[in-house]
């Protein structure tokens, strides 16, 4: 049987689409993609975030974070950042370039707090250290007499260009995919 081949307008609706269910559904591939950061060193930082939203209108993704964390130093200096997803049910790889902006503050974050805090995830941003500082054995991280969600910070990254893989029995294909533009290019 052969294999349907997407339409690039298929492949962009699709990415959107599941970009969207990734941050409904805990169990999807992309909810937890990679995002890389470069350091003042120049060295690149990556680690696993939570994909919060996909506007797909704005063509922006967001995440959340500690306001302490190396990231937001990072992308202060350096706003240019790199996310990669992988789907094994698609067979999909995503690299997704974006310019992110950091808000600490703000009308932006008065919704986002009230809604973290009656969360599971309020307690990620009660830390009296910031993350990746050592604890002594008998110290403890959380300290529950702040007040709610003291430390944290949204991160709004709009997407500059889609680097699109799909590997396939029938042959990979590639593409780069931007607000105005598609470049089929070599897998």
């Amino acid at each position: 049987m052969k294999e349907l081949l997407l339409t690039p307008t298929e492949i962009r609706h699709q990415i959107w689409k599941e970009l969207g269910r990734a941050t409904q559904d805990r169990h999807h591939a992309w909810r937890t993609p990679v995002f890389s950061t470069v350091n003042s060193k120049g060295l690149i930082n990556a680690r696993t975030v939570v994909l919060r939203q996909a506007d797909v209108d704005a063509e922006k993704l967001q995440i959340y974070t500690d306001a302490r964390s190396c990231k937001v130093d990072e992308l202060q200096l350096q706003p240019n950042a790199l996310f990669v997803f992988w789907s094994p049910r698609l067979r999909w790889q995503l690299r997704i370039r974006v310019l992110t902006s950091v808000f600490t503050e703000g009308p932006e974050l008065e919704g986002l707090r009230e809604r973290v805090k009656q969360s599971a995830s309020a307690r990620d941003y009660l830390t009296s250290a910031a993350p990746g500082t050592p604890l002594s054995p008998n110290e403890n991280a959380i300290n529950l007499n702040e007040e709610p969600i003291p430390h944290f910070a949204l991160i709004n990254a709009s997407v500059l260009e889609i680097d699109w893989l799909e590997l396939s029995s029938a042959g990979h294909r590639r593409a780069r995919v931007t607000a105005n533009d598609w470049e089929w290019l070599t897998p």
